[in-house]
């Protein structure tokens, strides 16, 4: 898998996944909350599989080949 989520991207999407995270922990918010796991990983791992399949890329890393 190569990296195709930036660092201003990936930053926003670990916030925003500790966030919703967070509130449905406290209950402030529903069970649709736990949703904040999948931007939590995307941005951990640094690989979106929506951005792959349509061909984005945020990351600002140069190819060397």
């Amino acid at each position: 898998m190569k990296s195709n989520v930036g660092g201003i991207d990936r930053t926003l999407r670990i916030v925003l996944g500790l966030v919703l995270i967070g509130l449905a922990a406290t209950g402030t918010v529903g069970l649709w909350g736990w949703i904040g796991v999948v931007p939590l990983a995307t941005g951990a791992i640094g690989w979106c599989p929506p951005y792959a399949l349509f061909g984005w890329n945020t990351c600002s890393m140069k190819n060397k080949a």
